[in-house]
């Protein structure tokens, strides 16, 4: 019988901190003893800088370019810890859609047999989450992914990109689509964001996994080429990594979110930005949710 693979897509706003969470979680994932691949869904193609000591990795789409059979030994490269490391990459530049180097990497992988043959525990997804493009969707759309997990800040811009995110949850969601797991709410430090994270979770049907704070150790470890878990193995932020691995490794029920029409969103930040407004004039008002 062959063993299961969980199959995690994580997705995230550009300059999130998508990569850096999904390292970190892939890193902490091996160290407890997972047999992992990061599969790196961004055409920038620098999902596991940090795996690899800051070494870029050919990608599958430039590989397929240069030749037409591809070993796998050519394609996937052992980071930290044995973490696997892949990385998609993209179209030409100017040419076709960038996501489509998801489906055509996971095709080639799946013929090669690799995910069987390495006896993978977990795979994760590190997909691009602000694009509007069919070729992002598709660990979503295939079912290539059972849960889904975004990285959001408190940012507008990042919400905004999440419940786009929970649009096309919901609309794959009953042709066996992924489902969604949570929110990781990342770079958290600023007054109010946890509320206003916490808030959004709650109008849009699901759940914060975990806090990351925004932090200079981070910094430090990438300009080693390091992941956290690696550079700063007993550091608070690699224990908060490492407790939000030990979340995912154990998540077994997502659920199709509630997302906010356009308009809903805007007034939802609206209350929200007039509640910081009053409060930093000492004013007393009710919760923003409310308004």
């Amino acid at each position: 019988m062959t063993k299961k693979i969980k199959q995690i897509a994580i997705y995230g706003k550009g300059g999130i901190g998508k990569s850096t969470t999904t390292s970190n979680i892939s890193a902490a994932l091996a160290k407890a003893g997972y047999k992992v691949m990061q599969f790196g869904c961004d055409p920038k193609s620098d999902s596991t800088n940090t795996l690899r000591g800051g070494k870029y990795i050919p990608t599958v789409l430039d590989t397929l370019r240069e030749k037409n059979a591809v070993k796998a030994e050519e394609v996937i490269f052992e980071g930290v810890g044995g973490v696997y490391c892949v990385e998609s990459g993209g179209p030409a530049p100017g040419v076709g859609c960038a996501g489509r180097g998801i489906i055509t990497a996971v095709q080639l992988l799946k013929k090669l047999k690799v995910f069987e043959e390495l006896d993978l525990d977990m795979i994760i997804y590190d997909v691009l989450g602000d694009v509007v493009c069919g070729g992002f969707a598709v660990p979503i759309r295939e079912g290539i992914a059972e849960h889904v997990f975004t990285v959001s800040s408190a940012d507008f811009m990042a919400i905004y990109a999440a419940n786009n995110l929970f649009k096309g949850i919901q609309k794959y969601s009953n042709s066996g689509g992924a489902l969604l797991g949570g929110i990781i709410a990342n770079s958290i430090n600023a007054p109010f964001a946890k509320e206003i994270i916490d808030d959004f979770a709650k109008q849009t049907s699901t759940q914060v996994i975990e806090y990351v704070p925004r932090s200079v150790t981070v910094t430090q470890s990438e300009l080693q080429g390091k992941t956290t878990i690696e550079a700063a193995p007993e550091s608070e932020q690699a224990k908060i990594y490492t407790r939000l691995a030990e979340k995912i490794a154990a998540h077994a029920e997502s659920k199709t979110p509630s997302p906010l029409g356009v308009q809903e969103l805007r007034d939802w930040g609206s209350g929200w930005a007039d509640q910081i407004l009053a409060l930093e004039k000492g004013e007393v008002r009710g919760n923003a949710a409310s308004i």
